[in-house]
């Protein structure tokens, strides 16, 4: 086996990447560890330069997404502290360019929770191919500790339900 990078290396740059805006897809992601190595390199050790997008690729592909996601959601939740009355805002957003029309891949649409005080997205959830957001809705709420917040939402999580 040919193991260039190290998997703390891989998944640091790549948080860091999304997080700074590079959400376009691995390329994107690449190109931000290529232009921020000097910085990486601080903290990381790098034993061959950052990581090339098919890296990326490979080992998020081989990620248990959802135990990923929990392990995500328990760091941020460990790194943010929710006031009384403090704004969550929910509310739903197709990704650009995430459809393909050549392979009848519909676009993806997720619903996020924004905590405005922390500036920090606490969760995030990806729709079902056949749902939409008022049945995400719900379970986003479920997974927070949002007790005393205030949740803003948009006209689609005005069902009696979600309410």
């Amino acid at each position: 086996m040919n193991l260039r990078h190290k998997f703390f290396d891989i998944l640091i740059i790549a948080i860091c990447a999304i997080i700074c805006g590079a959400a376009d897809g691995w390329v994107a992601v690449e190109q931000f560890g290529k232009a921020k190595e000097d910085w990486f390199r601080g903290f990381l050790e790098l034993p061959n330069g950052s990581t090339e997008h098919d890296t990326f690729t490979n080992v998020f592909r081989k990620l248990a997404s959802g135990k990923f996601e929990v392990c995500f959601m328990s760091w941020t939740e460990s790194i943010s502290e929710l006031f009384d009355g403090e704004v969550v805002a929910v509310d739903g957003k197709t990704l650009r360019r995430s459809h393909d029309a050549s392979f009848d891949k519909k676009a993806i649409h997720m619903v996020s929770a924004w905590a405005s005080t922390n500036s920090l997205v606490l969760g995030q959830i990806k729709t079902e191919e056949k749902s939409n957001e008022i049945t995400a809705i719900p379970e986003r709420l479920k997974s927070l500790e949002i007790k005393g917040c205030l949740i803003t939402i948009d006209a689609m999580g005005c069902q009696k339900k979600i309410a």
